[in-house]
């Protein structure tokens, strides 16, 4: 989900909407000499541990996976190459390539993330060699974000708009923000968890930019205090005391465990008779709250042993941190007030499960699903966690295409009348239904809103089809336009109707017979030409393709304004692009197919060349990150040369049990050639 505030990371055509709530121009602030010192020192100290990170992101949409390059910022943290950003930034990676102060590029690997509080951690591979041989790396370290005050000197460092590394100055506006109001309650929202939740930022009026996403907040001594996350008139860094617990529990565990016990807590109501606790306004069923036997309206006054309240919203994410702390799977006492009388209660928090589950691209029916999640079970009323979620659909795949179509939100719950447990179910029985067959028709049964339907879906390969081969009939190698009236006027032909002749195609029998760009063909086998308004090209073409292939016509001509007579054997007509068998390959997603003889005919496709056109790239696939368009020329790939369709399928064949990391091919582009590396991801 896109927040409504600007998220400081660099997306290509995609941005998420700013809110510029300033009702002035900020003056500038300018500090004491004492503070042009400072800055150079605390920016010599992190900088060398600042990282641009380059992304490859993985996006689910009309049913069909999607990559897109991104680009964020980074710090160092620790010698052996943790590095620590947003969730937003390298959640949904499939490639990190980071560029160092020195512009030295090292990948990465996600280690893990975290979207309630937006925060992941990325691994460098080895750069240099320390003395025992490890790879070292310079690293920043972090402060503790609770000392700092509004007016502090701070520095935001980062790489706005995908540009090396940069700095900014400002000071500390504010050390408790959260999201006003007006943006609604659950204004930044990473894969259905509410931030503001449990972040309360740091704001500062430094300069950051789309770009500058992960990237440090540094005070004057050189220590992170915080990574900046937002921009919305003033900027927002999640505290260094919050991001620093999350990045250790990441490097330790791979994730972070929270508790948690399923109340709705809010700040209490200006009106309350009450000047202590917290509202309860509600619960999920099912959860340790309703267990323990909460109520809606109840003032909680102490959990655990501690007095817990909230009068204003800058509160609550303390409350909820404190939480996230409780111990897991442990009974501890709560005690609420409820109608003005202490009542105690027991509950015994869990671990909190992640609001949403990863999407997958179900390529055999053509559409993107999710696991049903314990929150999405409440959500959407269902029985159980027993199903697939449908997240979008390939109108042309075979969900999108059945008679009653499967859409957005449909839980698919039986296929072919056996139980779709989970996403892994699903593609286990597809592939046992499809077995040898390209595709199957199936019945599906799928609940939505409240009703179960039934539908039959086509799973597997989408039938490509053709037109069918063209009979084939004579061809002038030629290309003609029309005398109109006008145009005939001006020629001074008078009455005479015809056409003019605008291409003759090279080492064809019309060249051979002498015919010549400029000619006017006014007879054909002593006949008058019947073309005298434009849209009659069509008219000369069908008489000749009356003929046989092969045959000999005589064509009147007028060269020069004297009539000559031309006798030229008609040719077999070339095969239209439609009649081209074509190869889609899902791995790189893009579509090739032979070059015809009209692509080297109207100059796409140099005369000279081999190889396979490319016909359609898919927009978000590898291929097109790699930089291939529609109407390349793939002459060459990982070293050897591509002379037709059929071996080139069979090149990529060989290549996908390899599995390399990248795959080099040179293709023709117009005028140019041009190398391109092209990855994938290698999906089953």
């Amino acid at each position: 989900m896109v927040s409504r505030l600007c998220i400081a990371r660099t997306i290509p055509c995609i941005l998420a909407a700013t809110f510029f709530l300033a009702a002035a121009i900020t003056p500038c602030v300018c500090f004491a000499q004492q503070s042009e010192w400072a800055m150079p020192a605390a920016v010599d100290a992190v900088r060398p541990a600042l990282v641009r990170i380059h992304v490859v992101t993985t996006n689910y949409d009309q049913g069909r996976e999607s990559k897109m390059e991104s680009f964020g910022s980074g710090v160092i943290i620790s010698q052996e190459g943790y590095a620590i950003t947003n969730h937003h930034v390298a959640a949904d990676a499939e490639r990190i390539v980071c560029t160092l102060s020195d512009k030295t590029e090292v990948d990465a690997k996600l280690v893990g993330a975290d979207a309630l509080s937006d925060i992941a951690v990325i691994k460098l591979e080895k750069k240099v060699s320390g003395s025992n041989g490890d790879a070292v790396f310079s690293a920043a370290s972090f402060e503790d974000s609770s000392t700092l005050k509004v007016g502090d000197k701070i520095f935001a460092m980062g790489c706005p708009w995908a540009i090396s590394q940069s700095v900014t100055q400002g000071i500390v506006s504010n050390v408790e923000m959260v999201m006003p109001s007006i943006f609604g309650d659950e204004a930044l929202v990473l894969q259905g968890e509410d931030v503001g939740s449990i972040v309360r930022w740091i704001g500062h009026d430094a300069l950051i930019e789309p770009g500058n996403s992960g990237g440090p907040l540094v005070n004057d001594n050189g220590k992170i205090v915080g990574i900046n996350e937002i921009s919305m008139g003033l900027a927002g860094a999640i505290p260094s005391n919050l991001a620093r617990d999350v990045a250790d529990q990441l490097i330790k565990n791979g994730r972070v465990r929270r508790a948690w016990f399923g109340a709705q807590v809010q700040p209490l109501l200006k009106s309350s008779e009450y000047d202590k606790g917290l509202l309860i306004s509600g619960f999920l069923a099912d959860s340790p709250a309703a267990a323990a036997g909460f109520e809606s309206g109840d003032i909680l006054i102490a959990l655990n042993g501690k007095e817990v309240g909230a009068r204003f919203k800058e509160e609550i994410p303390i409350f909820n941190q404190y939480v996230a702390d409780l111990p897991i799977d442990t009974p501890i006492e709560a005690v609420v007030l409820r109608d003005g009388t202490e009542t105690k209660l027991t509950v015994t928090p869990t671990e909190r499960k992640s609001a949403i589950d990863k999407e997958h691209e179900i390529k055999s029916w053509g559409m993107c699903a999710t696991n049903i999640t314990f929150v999405m079970q409440k959500e959407k009323q269902l029985d159980s966690r027993d199903g697939v979620l449908v997240t979008s659909v390939l109108p042309s795949g075979g969900a999108g295409s059945a008679k009653l179509p499967l859409t957005a939100e449909d839980v698919i719950v039986k296929v072919a009348n056996r139980p779709v447990k989970d996403i892994d179910s699903l593609r286990n029985i597809s592939r046992e239904l499809l077995g040898f067959s390209e595709n199957k028709a199936v019945v599906v049964e799928f609940r939505r809103k409240q009703r179960e339907y039934a539908s039959v879906v086509t799973i597997g390969k989408k039938e490509e089809t053709n037109p069918g081969a063209e009979v084939t009939k004579a061809w002038l190698p030629i290309e003609i336009q029309v005398i109109t009236k006008d145009l005939a006027d001006a020629l001074g032909l008078g009455n005479k109707t015809g056409v003019r002749v605008t291409k003759v195609y090279k080492s064809e029998s019309a060249e051979k017979a002498g015919i010549k760009v400029g000619d006017i063909i006014v007879k054909l086998d002593g006949e008058d030409v019947p073309a005298e308004q434009v849209g009659d090209e069509e008219v000369f073409d069908s008489i000749i393709r009356q003929y046989d292939v092969g045959t000999t016509i005589e064509l009147g001509i007028i060269r020069d304004g004297k009539t000559v007579k031309t006798s030229v054997e008609l040719a077999e007509s070339p095969v239209p692009v439609s009649d081209y068998p074509k190869h889609t390959d899902d791995d790189f997603e893009f579509t090739t197919r032979d070059i015809a003889f009209s692509d080297k005919a109207d100059g796409s496709v140099a005369p000279a060349s081999k190889g396979v056109y490319v016909e359609s790239v898919a927009e978000g696939g590898w291929a097109t990150l790699g930089g291939m368009r529609a109407g390349d020329v793939i002459v060459e790939i990982d070293g050897q040369a591509v002379q037709n369709l059929e071996s080139f399928k069979d090149q990529l064949e060989a290549i996908r049990e390899k599995k390399p990391k990248a795959v080099t091919v040179r293709v023709e582009r117009e005028i140019y050639t041009l190398y391109l590396e092209l990855k994938s991801d290698w999906q089953e």
